[in-house]
């Protein structure tokens, strides 16, 4: 049976469960070393009928009902269901750097990285958009054609890398061409291309494919540019025996951002660019006041499945465990016998006798006078 953890760490709370179960172990080896001081331990039984096998009951329907609601936390799920979804949003293909430059550690841990966190950002921000990856270097590749699956989508970013393109470079109008081309819906309108790179380009005109592909087919460009822009960084090269840095000619490369071709590109298709550089930046933000401002487009219901929530199976389990407990607590109060000891009620008096012991008292008293 398949089986879906919405909120895993939840499931940590399960510690509190522990806990009570210690305390309230150490607090019953208390109450037993108090009682050995107060009674032998022939006479614990009569004078507390009951009550460990009491405190255990009670300990375990509390930390079952503890456990219950964790477990409800941790918002556990099985069975599928399928129910149609309509689709309303934007088409966003992200093009995404792999060149060896975008490994260099100006931005940590480095440039590629940066961007992969950046994308899920944005990703995380979006409702009902369809969303695709294109990865360029030297070559171009389409790795992720239009989805609105983003859970298979960032698992797929994830694995993205170097090893994905065939050659080295950096061609960023190739990439713009093909993103422009995988769109589904040829309309005008809704359609977006979000550049991650570090601007190095290799002869591919990017701004002049950037401003044909808008003209055409009404597509916006929105370019982050990544890295330091003055100093730039090294590019690390890792081999089998050491880790050293790219060189050319004898020289160690140094890679800066180059965001003069990342601006022009967003301001001939009304786009924005973002200099991130080497700084954090709110990419949820980004997507709120840039991106999502193109037009949205109704698109075709879909259908999807989902696991079928189960927190109420918990949830009422503990409600009928604390409801048992109550219950357990309201019997053992009807149920309690007090102990009573017996007492010597008192003798009742006699008339006659009290008044011969006052006549008795009188005569003494007088004696006692005409003595005196």
């Amino acid at each position: 049976m398949e089986m879906h953890i919405g909120n895993l760490a939840n499931l940590n709370y399960l510690w509190l469960v522990a806990g009570v179960i210690a305390v309230a172990a150490a607090a019953a080896a208390a109450n037993r070393r108090a009682v050995a001081r107060f009674a032998t331990k022939n006479l614990t039984p009569f004078l507390f009928p009951g009550s460990s096998r009491r405190r255990i009951v009670k300990l375990a329907i509390i930390s079952a009902a503890v456990a219950a609601m964790v477990v409800a936390l941790a918002d556990i799920r099985w069975g599928k269901t399928w129910r149609e979804v309509p689709q309303k949003g934007i088409e966003v293909m992200f093009v995404l750097d792999v060149s060896r430059s975008m490994l260099a550690e100006d931005v940590a841990p480095n440039r590629l990285e940066r961007a992969k966190q950046q994308i899920k950002d944005m990703v995380d921000e979006m409702a009902g958009d369809r969303v695709g990856l294109v990865v360029f270097a030297g070559d171009v590749r389409q790795k992720i054609p239009l989805t609105s699956h983003y859970h298979d989508f960032k698992q797929i970013l994830d694995e993205v890398g170097p090893h994905n393109v065939l050659r080295g470079g950096s061609k960023i109008g190739d990439a713009i061409q093909m993103a422009s081309d995988a769109f589904l819906d040829k309309t005008a309108d809704h359609k977006a291309i979000v550049i991650f790179t570090d601007g190095e380009d290799h002869e591919s005109d990017p701004a002049a494919i950037a401003a044909a592909v808008h003209e055409a087919k009404g597509i916006r460009l929105f370019t982050v540019g990544l890295g330091d822009d003055e100093q730039g960084a090294r590019v690390p090269v890792q081999t089998a025996s050491r880790r050293g840095f790219l060189t050319h000619n004898g020289e160690q490369v140094w890679s800066k951002m180059n965001g003069e071709v990342l601006k022009q590109i967003a301001l001939k298709t009304d786009g924005a660019y973002i200099p991130a550089g080497t700084k954090q930046v709110d990419m949820a933000g980004v997507y709120r006041d840039y991106v999502a401002q193109v037009n949205e487009q109704d698109f075709e219901t879909a259908k999807i499945h989902s696991y079928i929530p189960r927190y109420q199976w918990f949830v009422g389990t503990a409600l009928l465990l604390i409801l048992a407990d109550t219950l357990l607590n309201g019997n053992k109060r009807r149920s309690a016998m007090p102990y009573r000891y017996a007492v010597a009620a008192p003798k009742k008096s006699d008339p006659k006798t009290n008044s011969k012991k006052s006549n008795r008292q009188s005569a003494r008293t007088s004696q006692h006078t005409h003595a005196a």
